[in-house]
């Protein structure tokens, strides 16, 4: 009989393809979408042992589900995790994993350079049940060991950060973390499971906003944490049951098509990134490129010891501040003005109005965030027409009263 065959001995690319497949009797080739709330037990003492634990089985859609469960082990797979538990968001993801690991009394230390919805939770949710923290500079590591307190549980952090691509020192954080037990969280929705592996880098748990490069095509939602076994059955699997923030089979069956062309995406967007990149770099106008993969990227060394590749995304600051910067977005003909990213179709957004918009400018300056900044999520486009799309925008700031303009 032919032995079966292992995806965990695979490569990502073919894991994206084959891994956490379950059949049914019928023996589909796509992954079957089981949209079922409940399930039925042959007996109730069937049914007791399920609620008990002591023998496997599902036994609700809040809990888990055939669909999602092949998400899951996929996800698993692909980041080299030994657990995974899906969300309906990316924020739900955040959400449980800080509220499943603090009680009141409790410290988190986390990078200043947050996406707006991550330090909402930390500086105004979690201070509401007694939890306090310490904003860090996230590049500087003599700050991380100088916020940690002997009530200090979890260390958070993004890195590539949103929106300014910052790199942070993902071991050496770990490090530090892990002399006192503290537990580090990393953000990789930047980098994506193919750039970047924080759990090999040290890190206890790792989350996604799936509705980014995982669909990558701008349908559904959805989050996934990873991490360890014990972190998962210690942490978050009783949060996740008790308060229901469960991933739709429907859309974990969509992330499940969405990873089998994840590798190819991602090495698409990342070359053509580079390229739009060093394009933007020469352009009259823009004052300044902001790109992990570049040299003038001030981790620049960092990222190439870090990451396999310099990420999807490029922030670039233009002249004229918040008015260049809308000019630069409503000249575009092909990249769309939205605030999603890691999409097949390049996305642009202005973030000191749109994902940071509730700091003040203040605030905003200490991340790094000037009113000329726009974040451009590079898709699956030929570069030479996005290069061409984005040198007619910024030359607006220059010619303002050149010939109008049509949209695609």
């Amino acid at each position: 009989m032919k032995k079966p065959f292992d995806p965990a001995s695979a490569r990502p690319a073919t894991r994206l393809v084959h891994g956490g497949t379950l059949r049914s009797e019928f023996g589909e080739t796509s992954e079957a979408l089981f949209l079922t709330q409940g399930h039925v037990y042959a007996t109730a003492e069937e049914a007791e042992a399920r609620f008990k634990g002591t023998e496997p089985g599902f036994i609700y859609a809040r809990f888990s589900n055939p669909t999602v469960s092949m998400f899951e082990e996929r996800m698993a797979l692909l980041e080299g995790a030994e657990a995974a538990k899906a969300t309906a968001t990316g924020m739900a993801a955040v959400n449980a994993v800080l509220f499943g690991q603090l009680s009141a009394g409790d410290h988190v230390v986390a990078a200043k350079a947050l996406f707006g919805s991550n330090r909402f939770i930390i500086e105004t949710l979690l201070p509401r049940f007694g939890v306090t923290s310490t904003l860090v500079d996230g590049a500087d590591l003599a700050q991380w060991q100088a916020a940690v307190k002997p009530n200090t549980k979890v260390f958070f952090l993004e890195s590539p950060t949103n929106p300014t691509l910052e790199v942070y020192d993902i071991a050496a954080i770990c490090t530090i973390g892990k002399k006192t037990g503290i537990r580090t969280v990393v953000d990789n929705v930047f980098a994506t499971p193919l750039l970047q592996s924080p759990l090999q880098l040290g890190a206890d748990c790792v989350i996604y906003s799936t509705t980014k490069h995982v669909d990558g095509q701008g349908r559904c939602m959805g989050g996934v944490i990873l991490a360890s076994k014990q972190f998962i059955a210690d942490y978050i699997y009783q949060y996740l049951r008790q308060t229901g923030p469960a991933m739709s089979p429907f859309n974990a069956w969509v992330m499940l098509k969405g990873l089998e062309t994840l590798h190819v995406r991602v090495e698409r967007q990342t070359a053509n990134a580079a390229k739009v990149a060093d394009a933007l770099a020469e352009l009259p106008g823009v004052n300044r490129v902001i790109y992990p993969g570049r040299p003038d990227h001030p981790q620049y060394e960092l990222a190439k010891r870090q990451m396999r590749g310099g990420s999807t995304l490029v922030a670039f600051e233009v002249e004229g501040g918040k008015q260049g910067a809308f000019r630069v977005a409503n000249a575009l003909q092909i990249i769309r003005i939205s605030n999603n990213l890691g999409d097949a179709k390049s996305l642009i957004t202005h973030p000191p109005t749109t994902t940071h918009d509730r700091f003040t400018p203040a605030e905003r300056a200490e991340m790094g965030i000037s009113d000329g900044l726009l974040r451009l999520s590079v898709g699956l486009e030929d570069p030479e027409d996005l290069i061409e799309d984005l040198g007619q925008a910024v030359r607006s700031l220059v010619w303002p009263k050149e010939a109008k303009l049509v949209r695609l």
